[in-house]
């Protein structure tokens, strides 16, 4: 178990301190803020079904993909419930995302800080979001993919399964490579291409026959599907993880034929290679991709067909979510559940020449989709654009629920913007970044109209400062504007006071 030392106590007390703020301004007590059905009933209390994605940034046709994305299930969900435009992970990448969400602390408590450290491992004392059902009366169950691969928390569920991969996938699929086209270095001089066997996703798209019967994410929904007819009868908190987008990306051919990759129009910064803009610090784009195109360029039509299968992976995951949902309908159980859809980070698309979440500390790497439906909610049907963080969920979770949550808990329970949506809020988000799983590489900080982000302590690696409104895509770095000296100083310090506060 972890011990507490100087600096994560400094480090709890400023973000108590920020979220008492927001609270203040929006909670006056908060029953009487949320105005909702009592949760705790002698007959039975409210279900939790909890659905993520991996790897999804908001490139859904609710969110407004600027792709026009064939996703009407997540879409329908999103006019149900409360549409959180303005969501933001506390750090781009799976396993410290998914560790932060799933036990209300940020990364730098966590100390998860890289996708090998399982967070029961480092704190067996903790009591995770779905043990904390569980040790409330609740059957408790995952499907897919919650905790990273391979670090599933043993404490959290009634009955423990493996991974995705347990469930024995038997889809029949083809392999395509994507086609290489040369990229010329600035020198005019065509690489070679290397031979590295961290490519191997970066060069295939999968083409699933049928529906994707057998692969993956579709026996994930086959299994959840399994867990709510079983459940149907008893308080449950079922989740239920996709896999998709991640790569490989992978979907039916039917999923593939909603989108012409020839129509499509790529990003006004996209690169061929992670490409530092002018006016940008070098530690802002990681000179090697992560996911795609990994060790090599992408060309634009590439570009395009990797992007087309991208989307394709994403109305596959939205299909499979339908069915879940479908059958949650099916059993009547609407009406009795709590839903959250979430992800567990961004991505980007050949922005700056970038294919991955990894070190991304721009919108596109940090913003993910959040949806919530309760069943007695006011603010049903309305979009929230208030700054919300996936930290906020195990506390809001477990208040819409009735369960006390350890005291030690970070994070802001968002009950109040589930009754009015557009409540007074004033609450930030922040994102992290380590390069080596140890040290703080880079920290994020989303304001209602500034990002703002610095690399080493004191920005000693440099800045980047986006007005958020008037240039949504991030092309102009501000920070070394003397105009906005005044706005950099403020949140410097915040930044500083969140990753580096000793006392």
């Amino acid at each position: 178990m972890s011990q507490d030392n100087g600096q994560s106590v400094s480090r709890r007390a400023f973000l108590r301190g920020a979220a008492g703020t927001a609270a203040a301004a929006a909670i006056p007590t908060t029953q009487a803020a949320v105005n909702l059905p009592a949760m705790r009933s002698a007959k039975r209390p409210l279900n939790v079904l909890f659905l993520m994605s991996d790897d999804m940034r908001v490139e859904l046709a609710s969110y407004g993909s600027r792709f026009n994305v064939h996703s009407p299930n997540i879409d329908r969900l999103s006019s149900q419930g409360i549409r959180f435009d303005r969501n933001y992970c506390q750090f781009p990448l799976c396993n410290p995302s998914r560790s932060s969400l799933l036990t209300g602390r940020v990364p730098l408590e966590t100390r998860v800080l890289d996708n090998r450290t399982g967070v029961r491992d480092l704190h067996p004392d903790w009591t995770t979001l779905p043990q904390l059902f569980r040790e409330h009366g609740y059957t408790t169950l995952r499907s897919g993919k919650i905790f990273h691969g391979g670090l599933d928390d043993h404490k959290a569920w009634t009955d423990f399964y493996g991974e995705t991969e347990s469930l024995h996938p038997t889809a029949e699929g083809t392999r395509m490579n994507i086609p290489r086209d040369p990229i010329p270095r600035a020198d005019g001089v065509v690489p070679p291409f290397p031979h590295d066997e961290r490519a191997l996703h970066s060069d295939e798209i999968l083409v699933l026959q049928g529906n994707g019967e057998g692969a993956g994410d579709y026996l994930v929904a086959d299994l959840a599907i399994q867990y709510l007819r079983r459940c149907r009868n008893e308080p449950f908190f079922i989740a239920c993880g996709f896999s998709k987008p991640h790569s490989p990306p992978t979907a039916p051919q039917s999923f593939f034929d909603l989108y012409d990759p020839a129509g499509m129009q790529l990003p006004p910064d996209f690169a061929a290679w992670p490409t530092v803009p002018p006016g940008f610090p070098a530690a802002a784009i990681r000179p090697r991709n992560a996911d795609l195109f990994i060790g090599r360029g992408a060309s634009e039509s590439e570009a395009k067909q990797v992007i087309r299968a991208y989307l394709a992976s994403i109305s596959w995951a939205d299909w499979n979510l339908g069915r879940v949902m479908a059958e949650l309908d099916q059993l009547g159980l609407r009406d009795k559940t709590l839903v959250v859809f979430v992800a567990d980070h961004g991505y980007q698309l050949g922005e700056k020449g970038k294919w991955s979440k990894a070190g991304s500390l721009f919108e596109q790497g940090t913003r993910v989709p959040l949806i919530i439906h309760h069943p007695g909610a006011q603010g049903n049907g309305r979009p929230c654009l208030r700054i919300v963080q996936s930290l906020d969920l195990y506390r809001t979770i477990a208040a819409l629920c009735g369960l006390d949550v350890p005291a030690a808990t970070e994070g802001t329970n968002i009950s109040a913007l589930l009754s009015d949506p557009q409540s007074a809020w004033d609450q930030p988000a922040y994102s992290t970044w380590s390069e080596d799983g140890t040290t703080v590489h880079g920290t994020a900080i989303r304001t209602e109209q500034w990002r703002y982000a610095e690399f080493g302590k004191n920005a000693a690696h440099g800045a980047m400062l986006f007005d958020v409104h008037a240039d949504p895509l991030e092309l102009q770095n501000l920070a070394d504007s003397p105009v906005h000296a005044d706005v950099v100083h403020a949140l410097s310090k915040q930044v500083n006071a969140y990753s580096y506060s000793t006392g």
